[in-house]
Order: C-alpha cells, then sequence, then structure tokens
C-alpha cells in the first residue's frame, strides 16, 4: 500500500526543524553578541527566555484559532512572521531591539504544535501516531543539531548578522511548499483512494472512521480533567530540562571545555543528531508493542516515566572529565527529555475521545512545558551567576524529573471523554464516562 502521507509527517517535521534552528540560534551567536554589546550572562538568560514569553501567552489563543481557520492558515502565517522576526533580528541595535524579535518570533512560533497535532490526528492511523508525534518532536533536536552547526558556519564566516537574515529566509522557501502541497485528507487529490480510506477508518481506532461529536470541548471542561493536569505537570517537568540545553549547552561547553564557537556548534550537534535517532526507535516501539486498547488506556505513560529517569543522568555531567563521556552523557539526558516530550503530545492524543480536542489539548500541555522552559535559562542564568557552576541548575532539573515520572504514572491514568455528544450518537459521552 502506498505511504504518501509520510510527505506530510516529512513537512510538519521539518517546519520545526526550522523552528529551533531559529531559536537556538542566538545561543550559538551568544558570544560574538554579547561581546559586541557586553551583556552579562543574567542578561543573555532573559534573551535566551525572551521568545517564550509570548510563546506561552500564544498557545491557547493559537490551539482554538486551528479550530476556527484550519491548521494550514495557522501554519503558513506563523512560520512567515517567525521568518521575518528572525532576519530583523540582523537589524538590532541592542538589548531591547533584539528581546522585541524574540517575542515577536515567540508569538509566531506558538502555531507550530497545536496545529501539527491536528495534522497529525487527521492524517495518520492511531499505531502511527506514536512515531509520527516523536517525529514532530525530534524537530526539537535535529533544529538544533542542524541550526549549530549552520549558524556556528555563518557566525564564523559571515557574521552574525548575516546569518539570522540567511535563516530567516530558510522559512520562506518551507512556505512555498506548504501551501502547494497541503490539505486534508479527504481533499488531498494526490492521495491513492487506498490510502484515504486507511487513514479514514483508522485515524480514531481501527474501524472508527465516524466522529464523535460535532464540537470540540470547552477550555473549563478541559481544564477540569486530572489527565489533562497529569499531561501539563509532566510536560512541564521534562522541557525544563530540554531547555536549559536548548538555551545554555552552548555557552555550557565553551565556559567549562574552552571550546572555540565552531567547535561548540559541532559538538552541540551530536547529542541533538543522535537523540533524533535514539527517540524515533523508542517511539516506534510503544506504537509496536502497545495494543490499541492499551494505547487507548494511556499505556505510553510507562514509556515516559521512563524517559525521565534516563535523564536523571544530567546529575553525572559536572563530575564527567572526558570530552567523550560528557557528550554519551549529555545525549542520553536530551534523549530521555526530549522522547518523553514528544511521547507526552502522543499521550494527550490517545486518551482523547474527541479528535477536535487535540489541538486544545496540546496547547494547554505545551503551555504548562513552555512555561517552565521560559524560568528555566532565567533560573540557569542566576543560579550559575552566583555559584559559578552548573551542578546546581542541573540538580534543579533533576528534581523536576522525579516529579514528571511519578505524575505520568499517576494522574494519566483515565481516558478524556468529550464534552458535548453529536445528535446521531447520544450515548457516547455516558458510554466513555463509564469505561474510563
Amino acid at each position: 500500500m502506498q505511504r504518501r502521507r509520510i510527505w506530510i509527517a516529512v513537512l510538519i517535521f521539518t517546519a520545526v526543524v526550522i523552528n529551533y534552528i531559529d531559536r537556538i540560534a542566538l545561543s550559538i551567536a551568544s558570544k560574538s553578541i554579547a561581546s559586541e554589546y557586553g551583556f552579562t550572562p543574567v542578561e543573555m538568560g532573559y534573551l535566551f527566555s525572551g521568545f517564550l514569553w509570548t510563546y506561552v501567552i500564544c498557545l491557547i489563543p493559537l490551539g482554538l484559532l486551528v479550530e476556527k481557520v484550519g491548521a494550514k492558515r495557522v501554519i503558513s502565517g506563523g512560520i512567515a512572521l517567525w521568518s521575518a522576526a528572525t532576519a530583523l533580528t540582523a537589524l538590532a541595535t541592542g538589548f531591547v531591539s533584539i528581546f522585541a524579535a524574540r517575542l515577536v518570533m515567540g508569538a509566531s512560533e506558538a502555531s507550530s504544535y497545536p496545529a501539527s497535532g491536528r495534522v497529525i490526528r487527521e492524517w495518520f492511523p492511531e499505531k502511527e501516531r506514536g512515531l509520527v508525534t516523536t517525529l514532530l518532536n525530534g524537530g526539537s533536536s535535529a533544529g538544533p543539531a542542524v541550526g549549530a552547526i549552520a549558524t556556528a558556519a555563518l557566525v564564523e564566516y559571515s557574521g552574525w548578522r548575516m546569518s539570522f537574515i540567511l535563516l530567516g529566509m530558510l522559512g520562506f522557501v518551507w512556505l512555498a511548499a506548504w501551501l502547494f502541497w497541503y490539505s486534508p485528507p479527504e481533499k488531498a487529490s494526490w492521495l491513492s483512494d487506498g490510502e484515504r480510506q486507511k487513514i479514514l477508518s483508522e485515524r480514531n481506532g481501527k474501524g472508527q472512521s465516524v466522529e464523535v461529536t460535532s464540537e470540540p470541548s470547552t477550555l473549563r471542561y478541559l481544564l477540569a480533567q486530572t489527565s489533562v493536569w497529569g499531561l501539563v505537570i509532566t510536560q512541564a517537568c521534562l522541557v525544563y530540562t530540554a531547555y536549559i540545553f536548548l538555551t545554555w549547552l552552548p555557552t555550557y561547553l565553551q565556559s567549562t571545555r574552552e571550546l572555540s564557537t565552531m567547535n561548540t556548534g559541532y559538538l552541540t550537534a551530536v547529542p541533538y543528531l543522535v537523540t533524533v535517532i535514539l527517540s524515533l526507535v523508542i517511539a516506534r516501539a510503544s506504537d509496536r508493542f502497545l495494543s490499541s486498547e492499551a494505547i487507548q488506556s494511556g499505556g505510553r505513560r510507562y514509556f515516559i516515566a521512563a524517559m525521565a529517569v534516563l535523564s536523571l543522568l544530567i546529575l553525572v555531567a559536572p563530575f564527567v572529565s572526558s570530552l567523550t563521556e560528557l557528550l554519551i552523557v549529555l545525549t542520553l539526558v536530551l534523549t530521555g527529555a526530549t522522547t518523553g516530550a514528544g511521547l507526552n503530545f502522543t499521550l494527550a492524543s490517545d486518551l482523547l475521545r474527541n479528535p477536535r480536542d487535540v489541538s486544545r489539548v496540546i496547547a494547554i500541555t505545551a503551555l504548562g512545558g513552555n512555561f517552565f522552559g521560559l524560568i528555566a535559562p532565567i533560573i540557569t542564568g542566576y543560579v550559575v551567576s552566583v555559584t559559578g557552576g552548573y551542578s546546581w541548575a542541573f540538580g534543579i532539573a533533576a528534581a523536576l524529573l522525579v516529579v514528571g515520572a511519578v505524575v505520568t504514572v499517576t494522574m494519566t491514568r483515565k481516558p478524556i471523554p468529550p464534552e458535548f455528544c453529536s445528535p446521531a450518537d447520544p450515548e457516547t459521552r455516558y458510554n466513555e464516562t463509564a469505561r474510563a
């Protein structure tokens, strides 16, 4: 059977790659920028986290907007705006202008995950969601890997300003491909009838082609569900560690190993590249070894808990002397944090009985995660400034990872039934609630 739907996975994956290339560009160029303007570690911490301030504010509104105007338009507008903001960073004259560009970038990047979550639920059978969602989230590893090398090379050979212009242009190239290729599976002319039927019949569970409700649940209803709060807290605990890596890893390697900008770019890329491969293997295992019943009852939570435990190796990092050993430790920590976060998004889709709730719950989940992502670089900046090292910063991350492992196992045990029933299926909510 043809699997042309893989191209949809490639499109949303590369969108997240570009998203994270633009995010990490400031981290890679930080040495040049801090030197030019005399920024302190605390000021750099605020600049690193600046895009998250507006990102967390815009997640839920954009999640709601997906149901109003569709995933295609939300993703299109988002990448156009954040690519423009990235390019305009080159015109910055100091802290305020760089911070402003990061705020605009963050607001528009908030479109990616809620809209892409809806795309995955529409386009992929239930038994493929773990792999595709982890591939999507794998863009958060591939982006920094590619971005670390590309930005380092651009900064070294053409200066940090030109690097931001070129990176901004990349987003508009992707936008052209997205506008040309994307349509819902019901309307995609390039999709075969056989593949279309498979998608429609299996995306809500094998043989369930009919949507159970015509309206998405309200935010008030969703926020009253224990499982939703379990998803949010777990995401927050995992993303805290992921964002320490995204924002501080290049600086950590430069300050503790005395590396050049180019060498920092190469060595930053290694953990991220390996993480992409390991995360896909783990996600495929979660799809393959869990039955449909286990998936719908939230069985993926145990994979997420295992990933949080794996990331506890972050406590070892300050005590490793060999650079090779350090890279191995950092790779395993990053694999745990990013794979766990990706599977947590998949778990959200697994637990939801109403497909139209997916973009909303993913937005809520991402909000919790990225709020902790927002404070992670700031707290790390203060801790490094006060202690002169990274041990305490990594200890805070480890404590949160323990919380995340416990929460995912204990708080995501109930499926989330739809709030409203379609007229054709008035017993749906009662039956789903009874099974939960």
